[in-house]
């Protein structure tokens, strides 16, 4: 039964892994992209007033983006269903490009007030120190070797080319 769970958690722990890393590489881009926007006058107003949020209202509008996607998520998987997939993981993509820059941000704003709340602050070092061992993992995988080596080759490759090219 424990061959059977490790060889059924060993794709799962990809997923996660592959899901995470997708976070990783979008939050901080996305997050630096809407503190550009943040800085137009009327959002600098709106920013300087979320950040100053008491802990539970910062919590509540955190969680926010995730209920407000949630139909547009339901859109998407209808899309699906009426046979217009690629429209529909269209969506999807957005919605999570969209979604995870707005949290992000949020969660850059209101991370001094939900550090406040003992129980955010004990749940977030877990889940960092839980992420990272996952990444870890994922990066000592041979799997993630190879792919790094071929996308570094593949670069090398994409800079010869267009210096060839000048």
């Amino acid at each position: 039964m424990r061959t059977l769970i490790r060889v059924l958690a060993w794709p799962l722990k990809w997923l996660l892994a592959l899901v995470i890393l997708f976070e990783e590489w979008g939050w901080e881009p996305l997050q630096r992209a809407l503190a550009r926007i943040g800085q137009w006058p009327g959002f600098r107003w709106i920013e300087g007033r979320v950040r100053r949020l008491p802990p539970y209202a910062a919590l509540l509008l955190f969680a926010l983006p995730a209920l407000a996607l949630l139909p547009v998520k339901l859109l998407a998987l209808w899309l699906i269903g009426q046979g217009r997939a690629l429209l529909g993981a269209l969506v999807i993509v957005l919605a999570k490009l969209v979604g995870t820059a707005i949290v992000a941000r949020l969660f850059t704003l209101t991370q001094p007030a939900l550090m406040r709340l003992a129980w955010f602050a004990s749940g977030y070092a877990r889940w960092a120190a839980w992420k990272e061992a996952l990444l870890a993992w994922a990066r000592a995988s041979a799997a993630w070797r190879a792919a790094r080596a071929l996308r570094l080759r593949l670069r090398a490759q994409w800079r010869r080319w267009r210096a060839a090219r000048s």
